[in-house]
Formats: C-alpha cells, structure tokens, sequence
C-alpha cells in the first residue's frame, strides 16, 4: 500500500507529537475527561491530576451556558455529576460555575483551562450548536489554534466551527464521517474523502454494534491516507497493548494511571516536556 504524508505537523502542531510514527513517534495518550477515579470529571481538579500524572493532551467536552460563556461540561442536563436539575443552557456562566461536580469544584470554563496550563493541548468535543460561535471566538481570541483538536459527533456542526476559526485547527470526525471512511479506508478512499471532510484524525471504538472498527488493515490505510487513528475509551492494560501494537497514533482512556504506566513500560509515555501547573 502506497505511504501518504501524515498530517503536516506545521499546519497541525496538534499533531505533531505523532507526525511520524515510522521514526518511533510515542502515540498520543490522551486523559478522558481529566483523571478523576473517584468522580469529579471534567473539572479543575480532574485536569491537574492528569497533568501530574504527566499528561499532555485532555479529552474534554463543552457547552453553553445561557449567557454565551463556553463552560466544561458532558452532559446536557446537569442532573447526573451535580446537585442541580435541568439544562446547563438554563443557566449562566457564574451559577454554573458554582456547582460542585460530584463534590469537587465546580463546572470550568473553558477560558481558564486554555490559560492556567498554556502548553496543554486540548481535544474538544463541541456537544451543543449554542456553543459553536462562542467556541469559535475563543479559540480566535486566544490564539489557540494549534492547542485544540475540534470534535464532534456531529459532523454538520464540527465543520461550522471550523468555517469560523481564522487558522488551520485540526479536527476528527464525527459518526457520519467516520463511517464513510471505514468504508472508504480498504479501498484507498480514505485520503480523499479525509480531505473532503476537513479532518486528521478518526476517533472511533475499537467496535461498534458488534463490528470491530480497528484492525490492522484499518489503521494501515488510514496511514496510508494521512489520517491519524485514535481509539476510546480503553482502560484495561491488555486492551492498551493490543491496539498500541495494531499501530494505533492515540488511546483516550479513564485510567490515565494505566495507560501512563503501560507507555512508560514501552518507552514512549507522556512523561516527557509535561505542561507547567503554575
């Protein structure tokens, strides 16, 4: 099979960690939703021990808040992690700010994430259509272009966010477009339709429905078309080993502990230049 570029690490240094694995790049090791056994995802707390647990890159998710201010946050409602009930859109930046998420501190905004740890790199899944004009302008105002990854299951709105950024940003695709190029990938479609959809990267479970998604052959043509492959949620250490040896560019995992110890075991951890936490 014919070797493509892999993303260009000028255009995306989001990228850039994993621009050649060929040369022994480590893969990219990316804390779900911070590091947070013990609950409080997607909080301060949550980041700064995955920071010092060495990592570089976050998975984290966004929303709205009524008045316009990106906030932190998985789910619409705030009924699961928090003592409140209804929607985060209901509510403003300040009150969200004050609700404890599973007894830690309360709901971040995206704002003081991208400035308290300036070297971390950040993969953003865009969950609602409310956030993706703020999104976009905060990312432009802090010139963080080359610090975030745009997801979302939605490829309709991870592409409008991207039509609003002022600078190459890289991105993954969304449930759409990561099934065309599960199709597209054995038959050395993948390269076009990547470019055609406006991302870098596909992030997808090892299966779906029952149909395994990463196979050698998958992750091969993928390679082949320049697209870096990336797999979630995976927490067990033999799950780790297993797609990091299919030659997997990325794991986004629960058990930051785990897959911090298996990369360092194989020499490629994230331990490596980690983000200040001053």
């Amino acid at each position: 099979m014919r070797r493509s570029a892999r993303p260009d690490p000028g255009r995306y240094p989001y990228l850039a960690d994993r621009a050649a694995p060929q040369d022994g790049a480590a893969p990219l090791a990316l804390a779900h939703r911070g590091f947070s056994p013990d609950g409080g995802e997607n909080t301060m707390d949550a980041f700064a021990r995955a920071v010092g647990l060495g990592f570089r890159y976050l998975e984290i998710d966004v929303r709205a808040s009524r008045d316009g201010v990106v906030m932190v946050f998985h789910d619409e409602m705030l009924d699961r992690v928090t003592p409140a009930r209804g929607p985060v859109a209901a509510r403003t930046a300040e009150e969200l700010s004050a609700l404890p998420v599973d007894g830690a501190g309360g709901i971040p905004r995206l704002e003081d994430v991208l400035l308290r740890w300036p070297d971390l790199r950040l993969n953003i899944d865009v969950k609602s259509d409310d956030c993706v004009e703020p999104f976009a302008e905060l990312v432009n105002r802090l010139g963080a272009h080359d610090r975030v990854l745009v997801a979302s299951f939605s490829d309709r709105r991870r592409r409008r966010v991207l039509r609003l950024l002022d600078a190459p940003t890289a991105s993954s695709a969304g449930m759409a477009v990561n099934a065309l190029l599960k199709v597209a990938a054995p038959l050395g479609l993948a390269g076009p339709a990547g470019r055609m959809a406006q991302v870098q990267a596909l992030q997808v479970p090892e299966t779906y429905r029952g149909v395994r998604v990463v196979t050698r052959r998958f992750v091969a043509a993928c390679h082949a078309a320049g697209l870096q492959v990336h797999v979630w949620t995976v927490d067990a250490r033999e799950d780790m080993d297993r797609l990091l040896d299919l030659g997997v560019d990325g794991l986004v995992s629960d058990a930051g502990d785990v897959l911090a110890s298996c990369l360092l075991d194989r020499a490629a951890g994230p331990l490596s230049s980690p983000p200040s936490d001053e």
